[in-house]
C-alpha cells in the first residue's frame, strides 16, 4: 500500500505534503493522486456546470467516471445551465451525478417568496447552497473543484490541496491558464455552456447573474453592484454549517 493510500485509511490525509508534491502537477495529475489518498467512496467533485465547468468534468471523467459529482440546484439556475448539466452527463459518461436541492422547510421558513436573493443575498446563499453543500458532502473526506488562480479576489492564492475544516480540498485546475481550458475544450471538442456565447463569463444563479465585458474581471457579472464576490461554499467551512 503507497503512503498516500495508507495515510488515507488512517484517516490522516497529508495536507502539505500533498500540496507541495502536486504544486506544479497537471489538472490530471492532481484528480488521479485525490483518488489514490482518498478513494473513490469518500471523494466528490462539486461543480456548477457553469462556463468553464466541462475542462474540470472532462479531466475527472477521463480519471474515473465513477467520481461522484455534486450539482447544486438552486431552484434559481437558468433553464440553459440545466440543460447544459444533462448534456455533459452523456457526452462525458459520467456515472454519479447527483442533484442537491435546498430543504423544502427553509425555503417556506426563510424565502417563501424567493425574494431573499435581492434582500440578502448572503443568506440566499446560505440556504440554497451552503447548507446543502454541507449535507451533500457529509459522506464524503475531500472534495475537487473548479477555481483557478487567475479568476481573481479571495481565488488569486489558493493553493492546490488544502484543509477545508475536517475535509481536504483539491483545486486541480488552480496553476492553470485560460489558453490551458481552450486547450481542453478544443482537443475533447466540448460544447460551451450556451449562455457563455451572450457574453456571461461566469454563470450562477439567474437573478444574481450577468453579462460581463472581457476588460471586467472574470467574475464581475457576479452580484453586480453588491459588495460580495463568493458564494459561501468556498468561504465557510463545509463541515460547520
Amino acid at each position: 500500500m503507497s503512503t498516500l493510500a495508507a495515510s488515507s485509511s488512517l484517516g490522516q490525509v497529508p495536507v502539505a505534503s500533498l500540496d507541495a508534491a502536486l504544486r506544479t502537477a497537471s489538472p490530471q495529475e492532481v484528480i488521479a493522486a485525490a483518488l489514490q489518498a482518498i478513494g473513490r467512496e469518500r471523494l466528490a467533485v462539486v461543480s456548477s456546470f457553469g462556463s468553464e465547468s466541462a475542462a474540470l468534468l472532462k479531466v475527472t471523467a477521463d480519471v474515473d467516471p465513477a467520481i461522484p459529482v455534486i450539482f447544486l440546484d438552486t431552484g434559481h439556475m437558468f433553464a440553459e445551465t440545466l440543460a447544459y448539466r444533462d448534456r455533459l452527463i452523456e457526452i462525458l459518461g459520467l456515472r454519479d451525478v447527483r442533484s442537491i436541492k435546498p430543504d423544502a422547510a427553509a425555503l417556506a421558513r426563510e424565502d417563501a417568496d424567493n425574494e431573499l436573493w435581492f434582500s440578502d443575498p448572503d443568506a440566499c446563499c446560505r440556504i440554497r447552497k451552503v447548507e446543502p453543500l454541507a449535507r451533500a458532502l457529509a459522506p464524503f473526506a475531500a472534495w475537487i473543484n473548479g477555481r483557478k488562480r487567475f479568476q481573481g479576489g479571495l481565488r488569486a492564492a489558493i493553493p492546490v490541496v488544502e484543509q477545508d475544516d475536517t475535509r481536504v480540498k483539491f483545486n486541480p485546475f488552480a496553476n492553470v491558464t485560460r489558453d490551458d481550458i481552450a486547450d481542453i475544450y478544443r482537443s475533447a471538442d466540448l460544447p460551451q455552456h450556451p449562455l457563455v456565447a451572450a457574453g456571461f463569463r461566469s454563470i450562477g444563479c439567474m437573478p444574481c447573474t450577468s453579462r460581463s465585458d472581457h476588460g471586467e474581471d472574470e467574475r464581475a457579472g457576479r452580484w453586480r453592484g453588491r459588495d460580495k464576490t463568493e458564494c459561501g461554499i468556498h468561504t465557510v467551512a463545509t463541515s460547520a454549517v
